[in-house]
């Protein structure tokens, strides 16, 4: 019996440990998450281990509402120290769960502390945490040293101001070692034109980007500006939340017909919202191919499905979950759209849902091209696939039908910095996945080889795709 999460952890052979070895400290490169770019930029300090583990962390939120702790020590207004309790008492029981893993991974690295949590140690804990919080290197910015992070990309609004990324940009010209952070543009607010807000969010886009949006061109326009002023700021991407993906043809005449019967408040049928958003797409990807930008697109997420709970906390707050939507079809149409153009770019691919896995693991293989390699990506494990069997099933997957080898790795998709942790999780089960098809024989035992293998999954394949 192994001891509880020694230093062989999730590694089951000595090649899995030899290979874990090639990995286990190079840089992060976070290439999509949601931490908040003024809390990055302005190098936020914790209050303590409670802001620090569970502020916005709605993966944890949703087991302590399953292990019945009440919305007052999770949201409410119960005191720090009560909330990391009830965290603490939940944790225990939540076995095969990848955040029982990831949090004692978290207390390990970020506060050396190598014990079972549970309700009995949460006092202490609690204020062993706390201590080490307030030294003074404990901050946003020694988390990102500490852990090695490279590039992180946030996610923004076309109409955000971008000064917290021009103000990191400048902290990092007096210490290179802090990342490199990155604007995504995230245009759902301009997709989503059946949104009742989104007169009133063009009058914001219309501000921010000086253009009067009365038309169709003035609406492109204004996305035109807005583009290069994101490009301008450093952006390498864009990111989609298609829930889900529509294609409907639409000339350009129809496309601004409905824009204009929208922003007059006219209430669309779905066949003009899915042309609108057919064209949009189409129009947004052929900017991004040519900036040489990568679009993400997030797929098959159903969100806010309560609706007394969103009502009272908002959007993220826990309460999404898969959706078993099909969507096959209008993604191929997107892509082929692009790709008829030759404007196709550079494509990340993510599914909620697992029954999606090997459709997108073969999607990927049709568009495929240009010399680039892994041009079109099956994107890491997202969300509710964070877990150890749907990291091990991405990787067989991917290598089943595709060429794992340029798969481009890992990324936290967090609002928490205590979330860094996963990139080593990640990487431990790629190197035990990679050794056990050697142990039995299935690759060679070729050292140059594997090492290669496991460094480009781990960081130097996303690290050429990015063109950091």
């Amino acid at each position: 019996m192994k001891p509880f999460m020694c230093e062989k952890f999730l590694l089951h052979s000595d090649l899995a440990v030899k290979l874990y070895d090639y990995i286990k400290d190079l840089p992060i490169i976070d290439y999509h998450c949601h931490l908040e770019p003024k809390e990055i930029a302005e190098n936020k300090r914790f209050r303590n281990i409670t802001d620090l583990a569970l502020g916005g962390d709605h993966y944890k939120w949703r087991l302590m509402r399953a292990s019945g702790v009440d919305e007052k020590y999770i949201t409410g207004d119960a005191s720090d120290e009560e909330k990391f309790y009830h965290w603490c008492n939940t944790i225990q029981d939540c076995i095969g769960n990848p955040l029982y893993h990831w949090t004692h991974l978290e207390m390990r690295r970020y506060f050396n502390y190598d014990g079972p949590i549970n309700g009995d140690v949460a006092a202490d804990l609690y204020a062993h945490c706390n201590k080490i919080i307030e030294q003074e290197d404990f901050s946003a910015w020694g988390i990102f040293k500490k852990f090695k992070v490279a590039q992180i990309g946030t996610t923004d609004d076309p109409a955000d101001t971008l000064e917290y990324h021009k103000q990191m940009a400048e902290h990092r010209k007096t210490d290179p070692a802090l990342p490199l952070v990155t604007p995504t543009w995230r245009p759902s607010k301009v997709m989503n034109i059946e949104a009742p807000e989104f007169a009133d969010y063009i009058k914001k886009l219309e501000a921010v980007s000086g253009v009067v949006i009365k038309n169709w061109d003035s609406l492109l326009a204004a996305l035109s500006q807005r583009l290069d002023f994101f490009h301008e700021a450093g952006c390498l991407a864009s990111d989609h939340a298609l829930d889900p993906p529509v294609y409907a043809e639409c000339t350009e005449g129809e496309a601004a017909m409905i824009f204009v019967k929208a922003l007059a408040g006219t209430k669309l049928n779905q066949h003009e919202i899915n042309q609108y958003k057919t064209f949009i797409m189409l129009w947004l990807g052929k900017q991004y191919h040519a900036k040489g930008w990568i679009m993400q697109l997030h797929m098959a997420a159903q969100r806010s499905n309560n609706t007394r709970m969103f009502k009272l906390l908002g959007p993220d707050t826990g309460y999404d979950s898969m959706s078993d939507e099909t969507f096959s079809r209008p993604l191929a149409r997107i892509l082929d759209g692009l790709d008829m153009q030759n404007a196709l770019p550079k494509t990340v691919l993510y599914a909620l849902n697992p029954v999606s896995d090997m459709m997108l693991a073969s999607m990927i293989g049709n568009f495929q091209g240009g010399g680039i390699k892994g041009k079109i990506q099956w994107g890491c494990p997202w969300w509710f696939n964070d877990t150890r069997p749907g990291m091990e099933n991405h990787l067989v997957y991917l290598a089943s039908a595709g060429v794992l080898t340029r798969f481009i790795g890992m990324l936290t998709d967090s609002r928490s910095f205590m979330s860094y942790p996963r990139h080593e999780y990640f990487r431990r089960i790629v190197a035990q996945t990679v050794a056990d098809w050697v142990n039995k024989g299935e690759f060679p035992n070729d050292d140059a080889k594997l090492k290669e293998i496991v460094q480009g999954i781990g960081y130097y394949n996303a690290k050429e795709y990015f063109g950091l």
